[in-house]
């Protein structure tokens, strides 16, 4: 109690609660735009954290991370173009939602959800941050391998009743994957002499094409159905009643769970966490007829998944000095400049700097809820713009965002590519959300599955020797069995 009395004081000053609010509300600007994300907003902050202290620069750089992780959701609602990848299964239920006249509620569905999710990783960083830890150690590139392959049933998930085409979508988000250097022998894969192509397709013009441009290309030519009118889109923030909410309580806690759980595993993130997330809550909510309509289980689900990688991803970056995606180490960067030794000691000399980072991590999302409840009048009022004027503001911030990435014209040429190929899909009813997952999830299976064959001497039958993996293949397995034996079991009844 006298550690945690310590931490209250030490965050509870004027600089401290100035650069959390600061931090938050940059983060969600920073998810906002598409393009932008958690790298950049995280190393656009990182230099202002050289001159503060360390508890307030602690709480700028998680103020930053956790707005921005939130941030990418308005977009994906309001304009179906998501600001960030762990955003992308927002947008298949937040922006059908939107287009029905109902942002303001989605806004609430997701902020609430958001929040839910980040307070949840709080306690599970707090309740079980070490174990967690360890646990993550338990995971070598087979469990990855088994982890990645588990994850790729949500393209069945994302594509209930047109499994072929899914299928077909995954796949091409698989090749996209794999262009550019293959990442054990050096080689130059599907480049076509073009130096380009070298470096591989950036995951976020791609994002910005399939979703932005796309849409705003099938509005021009006026083949994406009817519009609502904008008199009749309600603007503002919309809480959903508590009979809504608690019919999905368990949504919410098992989205938190998945969230929490894939956070601590290095090298995974919050895209699939929210995808994985998205599947589940398809494959067992009892309102599964209106999931791609605006269904809010899979807000819920998604939404609570991601904000809750920010609190578990910090347990293998504290308690191992290991961070897991690109996120986490600008945030071990930040920690060794301002003195902190991230590793198994910090939690056993430094409690009250763990304890600090805990309350920080709580107020930041509860200013992360008002930044969401006091900016959604802004956010939904772009709804009533006129769609011509719309359309040319949407357009021209996919591409600043697109180009942002890597500061490269040719970024926009593939999200301008990625746009016609995903109108085109979208005319011939392919579902996009395959394409995002087999691009986020492909590198992380190829390359677990090459390292771990490296290490059973080409023995695939020795991944089956490991419990973790094995049971992860088991339940692949049985999600991907269960509607063919379901059916057999009616038939046969």
């Amino acid at each position: 109690m006298e550690l945690l009395i310590t931490a209250a004081a030490q965050i509870a000053t004027p600089l401290t609660i100035v650069c959390i609010i600061c931090g938050t509300i940059v983060g969600v600007v920073v998810g906002v735009l598409p393009g932008l994300g958690s790298v950049i907003g995280l190393t656009m902050a990182l230099p202002f954290t050289f001159s503060l202290p360390q508890i307030p620069s602690i709480a700028l750089m998680l103020g930053v991370y956790c707005g921005s992780v939130y941030g990418g959701s308005i977009t994906a609602i309001i304009l179906n173009t998501p600001g960030t990848p762990q955003a992308a299964a927002t947008a298949l239920e937040g922006f059908p939602m939107a287009r029905r006249g109902d942002a303001d509620l989605a806004l609430g569905w997701v902020t609430v959800a958001s929040t839910l999710g980040g307070l949840f990783s709080v306690a599970i960083f707090i309740i079980a941050g070490p174990s967690l830890a360890a646990l993550s150690l338990q995971f070598t590139p087979v469990e990855y391998f088994a982890l990645g392959l588990f994850a790729m049933t949500c393209i069945a998930g994302v594509s209930s009743g047109q499994m072929a085409k899914g299928l077909v979508s995954g796949g091409i988000g698989l090749m996209l994957a794999a262009i550019g250097v293959d990442p054990v022998t050096g080689d130059m894969r599907y480049t076509f002499g073009s130096f380009q192509l070298s470096a591989g397709i950036a995951l976020i013009p791609v994002i910005v094409g399939i979703f932005a441009y796309s849409e705003m290309f099938l509005r021009v030519l006026n083949l994406d159905g009817d519009k609502p009118d904008p008199a009749e889109m309600r603007v503002g923030f919309r809480v959903p009643p508590w009979r809504e909410w608690r019919i999905r309580l368990g949504m919410l806690l098992r989205g938190s769970m998945i969230g929490s759980f894939v956070g601590a595993l290095p090298g995974t993130g919050a895209a699939t966490a929210a995808f994985i997330a998205y599947s589940e809550a398809r494959r067992t909510s009892k309102r599964q007829e209106n999931f791609g309509k605006g269904e809010p289980d899979g807000l819920v689900a998604c939404e609570s998944a991601n904000n809750a990688v920010t609190g578990s991803a910090l347990v293998p970056t504290l308690a191992l000095g290991i961070p897991g995606d690109p996120v986490t180490a600008v945030m071990l960067g930040a920690l060794v400049v301002q003195g902190i030794a991230p590793g198994p000691q910090l939690f056993a000399n430094h409690l009250d700097l763990i304890y600090a980072i805990f309350l920080c991590l709580i107020l930041v999302n509860l200013v992360m809820f008002a930044t969401g409840a006091l900016g959604a009048s802004l956010f939904t009022r772009i709804l009533r713009i006129p769609e011509p004027i719309l359309i040319g503001l949407i357009l021209i911030i996919s591409t600043v965002g697109a180009y942002g990435v890597n500061g490269s014209t040719f970024d926009i040429w593939v999200a301008f590519a990625a746009g016609v190929g995903g109108a085109l899909l979208r005319y011939l009813s392919y579902p996009l959300a395959p394409i995002v997952i087999g691009m986020v999830l492909g590198p992380t299976i190829e390359m677990s599955l090459r390292q771990g064959l490296i290490l059973t001497d080409g023995n695939v039958l020795a991944f089956l020797e490991r419990p973790i993996a094995l049971a992860l293949f088991a339940v692949t397995a049985a999600i991907l069995l269960w509607p063919l034996l379901r059916s057999r079991f009616r038939r046969s009844g």
